[in-house]
């Protein structure tokens, strides 16, 4: 079967008691195309992208929400890129995991993963919504009404970040985008690794006004367009 993210590697490992807590943060896999694939794990939701800095090559992403029950992790897809026909899907996996090496194996595959960071103790890992966003000139911030099932996601590990635009009810894919990310002066700042609607931007750095208070994260600067924005983001329930 035919395998779009990552290496098949003939290697056994010793199970361990692995939870969703444990397996929370970014993880890698370097593909026989010379890309890249990166998975973050975060508040049961993770997403995958596969893409090469040097050659500012956007492969292809996929992402949705996951269950650990008995060591098995249960994952149902709300988007993909490259095949609409595994949304609202699940596989199931047996997960392993000896120190920086993860595997899921399922009945097709075995996806073997290197730990990136673990995310342990840092307050911006998780998964977000937009519920607020700057309206008009005077820039004041109002709340977003949800309608419908169209969304935008944005995933963060310890240093890793990706974004995505989707409506799994239609398998709506619109965009994604993502690289590594810092926090440093009051300052969150992005190095853009892969953008699916604009490989020019892989490389750039934005730098934003950052502020987490009482589980809201207060974000405004501009667009790698360089149009202002303001926003608050919450974590997904």
């Amino acid at each position: 079967m035919k395998k779009y993210f990552f290496f098949y590697l003939a290697i056994t490992l010793m199970a361990i008691n692995v939870s969703a807590q444990s397996l929370k943060g970014a993880w890698k896999s370097q593909q026989p195309n010379n890309s890249t694939a990166v998975m973050i794990l975060a508040d049961d939701y993770l997403m995958i992208s596969s893409f090469s800095i040097l050659n500012k090559y956007f492969d292809r992403t996929e992402g949705g929400t996951f269950t650990m029950k008995d060591g098995k992790l249960t994952y149902n897809r709300e988007f993909h890129s490259a095949d609409t026909a595994k949304i609202n899907k699940t596989v199931t996996y047996q997960v392993d995991r000896k120190d920086s090496i993860l595997t899921l194996r399922s009945e097709d595959e075995d996806l073997v993963w290197m730990l990136v960071d673990d995310a342990a103790s840092v307050p911006m890992a998780g998964t977000w919504h937009i519920t607020e966003r700057a309206n008009g000139d005077a820039g004041e911030l109002v709340k977003i009404h949800q309608s419908g099932t169209r969304k935008t996601l944005k995933i963060l590990s310890g240093t890793r970040f990706q974004w995505a635009a989707i409506d799994p009810a239609v398998k709506g894919f619109y965009g994604t985008g993502g690289g590594s990310y810092t926090i440093k002066d009051g300052k969150y700042t992005e190095k853009i690794e892969f953008f699916s609607r604009d490989n020019h931007r892989v490389g750039a750095e934005l730098s934003f006004n950052w502020a987490l208070k009482d589980g809201r994260w207060d974000h405004s600067g501009k667009s790698s367009k360089g149009d202002p924005i303001h926003e608050v983001w919450e974590k997904i329930k």
